[in-house]
């Protein structure tokens, strides 16, 4: 049967899918614009199946901020290659996802969230078969704080949420130098408090093993690998980091240079692998 431009034109408007895929649809639906709808979501969960074990390290990362500043949400739209990272329908479907995402506390709770007709888990299903890709969800954290500020790094690869205890008034600029440093650095805690017992366990480990092979007294190894413990959180812990706009300083002290009371609360940082 005949199908119409327009016809085609609305089946893309409505799914994204391309020209000849939609006239295709149309086609064999026999002009049954829903069923020509069903038949391009069955071919997403096709290409979805067939791509499942693909690597989707590529995507854009995206962070956004409510309006009051009091809570945020990072959110990695993921694909397979830079070429689709980079489109801007790709980029546009990753802004409106994070939009979304400002109304979910869980991730769970936002792939059920209803999207342009579909849930967002659906809609990533749809996706894949449009463009061709695996499409998944990589990365969703949020953060809450009397002050939130966020930072996205050039290229949308690295995104980064931080909470300061008090909404100063200059509260935006300071949450994002610090929003910069945790993205630079990639701190694995907030402070000493937040590292993993385990990951204290083994660098306690590593740093006495090396103290014996430097031939150190069994007696003095415990204060010496407390030294080199202390150095590890320094180096890896987001407020006793050297700032990296003045290494003289550390984060915590930074922060305080800005008010007198004022603390880093947490953090947030989601990257593509």
């Amino acid at each position: 049967m005949k199908i119409t431009a327009s016809e085609v034109n609305k089946l893309r408007q409505s799914t994204g899918a391309g020209m000849m895929d939609c006239k295709k649809a149309l086609v064999e639906a026999e002009g049954d614009f829903e069923k020509a709808v069903e038949n391009l979501r069955k071919k997403g969960q096709k290409v979805a199946a067939n791509r499942a074990d693909r690597d989707s390290s590529e995507g854009a990362v995206l962070a956004k901020v409510n309006a009051d500043q009091t809570a945020g949400v990072i959110v990695s739209l993921n694909c397979e290659t830079d070429f689709v990272a980079k489109n801007d329908s790709y980029l546009a479907l990753a802004t409106a996802l994070t939009d979304l995402a400002m109304e979910h506390e869980t991730l769970e709770s936002f792939l059920a969230a209803e999207f342009q007709g579909l849930t967002v888990a659906e809609k990533l299903t749809e996706q894949t078969g449009i463009i061709g890709e695996k499409i998944e969800i990589g990365g969703f954290k949020r953060l809450s704080a009397p002050f939130v500020g966020s930072y996205i790094h050039v290229g949308n690869k690295i995104a980064t949420l931080v909470g300061l205890s008090e909404a100063v008034d200059n509260a935006g600029e300071v949450a994002k130098n610090v929003a910069m440093q945790a993205a630079a650095m990639n701190p694995i805690a907030l402070d000493e408090a937040g590292v993993d017992a385990s990951i204290i366990e083994k660098e306690i480990e590593i740093a006495k093993d090396q103290l014996r092979q430097e031939g150190k007294p069994e007696a003095m190894l415990d204060n010496i690998a407390k030294g080199k413990l202390n150095r590890f959180f320094k180096d890896n812990t987001l407020v006793n980091q050297d700032y990296i706009k003045d290494s003289k300083m550390s984060v915590a002290a930074y922060v305080k240079s800005e008010g007198a009371e004022l603390t880093v609360t947490g953090f947030a940082r989601v990257a593509l692998v």
